[in-house]
């Protein structure tokens, strides 16, 4: 069967309701008769022998018979519920009033007769004449004259068949019906009060399964971001639900909040997958450009090598140069970028003295500062603490920022380097006079190669793989905003660890 929890639930918590409600019916019945045989023979227990202290039961010659049956009828006569029955040392039935055919048994077993006599407690059950198989409430007493042994014993059986009759008659109009009606009623009340009680506590897993289910119904095989499931109503908050001892409100916070973090991870993977196109695209028209003009220049020289004069030769052949200079630069920092990526790269830490490098990075575009008429300064204070870090990843990031501060400041502006002391490291900040970078474009700077129409917004490779080796060193760049300057890039060198006394 294709059942709901809550469904098989209920359906358990039925049957084991009708179940226990059967058995209590059963169990009040039981103890009902009980009590009742109980109370019976306690309130007949000496009936018997007031019977057998009659004086005209007995004679000098023994047992009358006559006397007995006549004695019998009359009793049963007062008393249709009880039979009476003489029984001899033995056990056998040696006298009774009973209809011809209806005493089943020959002999009664006088065990139970002797443990009533002895005065055990009560209800004690003893063989029924009339039953080959039933076992009725009795009283019973010793047949004795003058002293002397018993002679047999007086056995009355207190419920008889005219009892059974009329017991059976009142149960099946009244108590049995009375009975089964309260078990119904009863069953049905708590049945109701099971199902409430079940609907409240699975609420709120069905409605983490609704949840669920909408978080997987919502999954698109193009890595879109599922649509995370609302919250219930009156979330209790995650260290509150820690403390709750409701596991299942408990299970219900945990999975709102793996599914946050799985909706914030997917969005992460998309943006990611959609940076990697752009990087793609980007970087194929990178390439495409200079790989064109190379080829250009190339099959120019090819086809007019004879009618081309020494300069046009050598102009042609160092455009061609360049391009492939180009092209051989993008592919190193293609191949220096995936190197980072990879998680294989990691920094050789030593301490360094970063005025030493700036020096080193400044003398590399002095004449291509020059050449574009831009000014080259540095603001370096008299003590600058030594920081900790690779040589080669700290130059490396020097030259890239460096790099593009100059492809993009125009002519008469100016690029500047600062160094500052800041906690527990060195702050560098590299600033330049160019057109800045639209604030449009600043959210993935450091995530992507360039803008879609080729302008300056990406910041090209150079700016991930600083990104990249600045993380690996614990740091990370911004782009700040400042008054009078275009770019301005800013992170933080850990300082040399004090030395230890």
């Amino acid at each position: 069967m294709n059942l709901t929890l809550s469904q098989r639930l209920s359906l358990v918590f039925s049957v084991l309701l009708l179940a226990c409600c059967g058995a209590s019916a059963w169990l009040q019945i039981r103890s009902s008769e009980m009590h009742e045989k109980e109370v019976v023979q306690d309130l007949s227990r000496d009936i018997a022998r007031h019977i057998a202290q009659s004086a005209s039961l007995m004679d000098e010659h023994g047992l009358r018979p006559d006397a007995v049956r006549r004695l019998f009828g009359q009793l049963m006569g007062v008393n249709p519920s009880t039979e009476i029955y003489l029984l001899d040392n033995e056990g056998n039935i040696r006298g009774d009033d009973a209809p011809p055919g209806r005493v089943k048994r020959t002999r009664v077993d006088l065990e139970p007769v002797r443990r009533f006599i002895a005065g055990e407690p009560l209800p004690i059950l003893g063989d029924d004449p009339r039953s080959a198989d039933a076992r009725k409430v009795f009283s019973a007493a010793p047949l004795q004259r003058g002293g002397q042994a018993p002679s047999g014993y007086i056995y009355v059986v207190l419920q008889g068949e005219a009892h059974d009759r009329l017991a059976a008659r009142v149960a099946a109009s009244s108590v049995l019906r009375n009975t089964l009606w309260s078990m119904a009623l009863v069953a049905l009340l708590g049945l109701v009060a099971g199902l409430i009680a079940f609907g409240l506590i699975t609420r709120p897993l069905r409605r983490l399964a609704e949840a669920m289910r909408r978080f997987d119904a919502d999954r698109t095989p193009d890595l879109q971001p599922p649509v995370v499931p609302p919250s219930p109503p009156s979330p209790p908050s995650p260290p509150a639900a820690q403390r709750s001892r409701d596991e299942i409100a408990l299970l219900e916070t945990t999975f709102a909040q793996m599914a946050g973090r799985i909706g914030e991870q997917w969005r992460a993977l998309t943006r990611q997958d959609r940076q990697r196109r752009e990087l793609i695209a980007n970087i194929s028209h990178d390439l495409r450009t200079p790989l064109t003009s190379l080829h250009g220049y190339l099959e120019t020289l090819s086809l007019k090598a004879e009618t081309l004069d020494v300069a046009e030769r050598r102009r042609y052949l160092a455009i061609a140069l360049a391009q492939s200079t180009k092209v051989g630069k993008l592919a190193q920092e293609l191949f220096e970028l995936a190197r980072l990526e990879s998680g294989h790269v990691q920094p050789a830490l030593e301490d360094i003295a970063l005025v030493d490098i700036v020096q080193d990075v400044f003398q590399k575009f002095e004449l291509a500062a020059r050449a574009r008429e831009i000014a080259l300064r540095a603001e370096i204070p008299p003590q600058v603490p030594t920081v900790r870090g690779d040589v080669g990843m700290i130059e490396r990031v020097l030259t890239n920022l460096l790099d593009n501060a100059v492809r993009h400041t125009p002519a008469g502006g100016a690029i500047e380097l600062a160094l500052a002391a800041a906690g527990g490291g060195v702050e560098v900040t590299v600033a330049d006079t160019g057109p800045g970078i639209p604030p449009a474009l600043r959210q993935d700077l450091f995530q992507r190669s360039l803008s879609a129409d080729g302008r300056r917004g990406g910041g090209g490779l150079g700016l991930m793989i600083v990104h990249r080796m600045l993380q690996l060193h614990g740091s990370t760049i911004h782009l700040v905003e400042r008054a009078g300057h275009g770019a301005v890039f800013v992170f933080t060198l850990p300082a040399r660890p004090a030395a230890q006394p």
